[in-house]
């Protein structure tokens, strides 16, 4: 797992959700941007999707890290690739040479 620089097991990413309708959004958020992420020949999502656990403020030296360190390092590993926020996937049949699934705004 990493965060930027930052590897290890402490720096993996979470999604923590609240109810089961949080995490049934989460899950086909994560599903319809990972199936861009594919087309454009990234790797796998490596967040982890989970029920909220008791959560446990850190020390005060780790609080607002970019206003005591206005210079320290919050990279931007950009993959370009958009995730199509507002949108809905639909599956449809389609000619050979299209997509296998078609975005529409939701009404």
């Amino acid at each position: 797992m990493r965060q930027g620089n930052d590897v290890g097991i402490q720096y993996r990413s979470v999604v923590s959700t609240f109810s089961e309708a949080q995490q049934k959004q989460a899950e086909a958020s994560r599903d319809v941007y990972q199936h861009e992420l594919d087309a454009a020949g990234f790797g796998a999502i490596t967040t982890e999707i989970r029920e909220a656990p008791a959560f446990y403020y850190a020390e005060d030296y780790h609080q607002q890290y970019l206003h005591t360190n206005p210079f320290g390092y919050c990279p931007d590993h950009s993959t370009g690739v958009s995730c199509p926020v507002g949108l809905t996937w639909t599956v449809r049949r389609r000619p050979a040479r299209e997509p296998a699934g078609r975005w529409r705004r939701r009404p």
